[in-house]
């Protein structure tokens, strides 16, 4: 078992980590303020662990670290051991996975790197709801996307509720902000070239079904919207091709993660 740190006061100080997770002004995984990783539950701290990002601290009720000591002996940060009570108060609510990681952020992936060695990409435009982007990662690292790239008025895939979605695959799977010049969508050229196809997913009619669009294991990026208001018709008209997954009478459109999730199936290669 790793040293534990016995912290009874839910004032310490040594907790301002974990501290007003609910608080918006406060919370300290906004990137403008403290910028920190946040990581929540058994399965999801292992994944922070085995990350890229430098691990901080841990806090968590007895039974859900001794779960983790085997992952934590090799670590050197500080891990706190408090009772449920304790970390209801220093977060703000009742957890109750009774485990909390945090970390740094780690250094921003190039973006013309990561899409130089993909096959699959995952392309966003305005996917701003931290559960849908969760899920979009999720469902992206089961179907073998090799990295998501984050168009304008994405929400930040670090956001805590984000990684908890994702079940941590967010902290697995690359990812990277498109450069900002020139601006969105003319910066979709850096995908081009080596034969990969820019896929537009669009519900509108006009659109090729997904079962004719050639996708399997094809080089390509999948260019999603927001739920509600899908892409521009400017990112669509940027795309090479446009593709619509067929649907039943009086049902016009799927959550964006259940639709990225059979575009992703489609480009499996098989």
């Amino acid at each position: 078992m790793p040293r534990m740190i016995t912290v009874d006061d839910p004032a310490d100080s040594r907790l301002d980590d974990f501290r007003d997770l609910t608080t918006a002004d406060r919370r300290p995984d906004r990137p403008g303020g403290r910028g920190l990783v946040i990581a929540e539950g058994v399965l999801v701290v292992r994944r922070l662990f085995d990350s890229r990002y430098p691990l901080r601290a841990v806090l968590g009720v007895a039974s859900r670290l001794a779960e983790l000591a085997d992952d934590l002996a090799g670590h050197p940060a500080p891990v706190y051991l408090t009772t449920a009570d304790v970390m209801t108060e220093v977060v703000g609510f009742h957890l109750n996975r009774g485990v909390l990681a945090v970390a740094d952020r780690a250094e921003p992936v190039d973006a013309a790197q990561l899409a130089a060695g993909a096959r699959v990409l995952a392309v966003l435009e305005g996917v701003n709801d931290h559960e849908n982007l969760g899920s979009l990662f999720r469902n992206a690292a089961a179907l073998g996307v090799d990295g998501v790239l984050l168009g304008p008025r994405c929400s930040d895939p670090l956001y805590r509720r984000s990684v908890r979605v994702s079940m941590g695959h967010v902290l697995r799977l690359p990812f990277a902000a498109l450069p900002a010049d020139p601006p969105w969508p003319a910066n979709l050229d850096l995908l081009r070239g080596d034969g990969r196809r820019i896929v537009a997913l669009s519900p509108r009619p006009s659109a090729r079904p997904l079962a004719e669009a050639g996708l399997a294991g094809a080089r390509i990026a999948v260019l999603l919207g927001a739920e509600g208001p899908g892409l521009t018709e400017a990112a669509i008209a940027a795309a090479d091709e446009c593709v619509r997954i067929p649907m039943a009478d009086g049902v016009d459109s799927l959550n964006v993660a259940t639709a990225a999730a059979l575009a992703f199936y489609a480009a499996s290669p098989r």
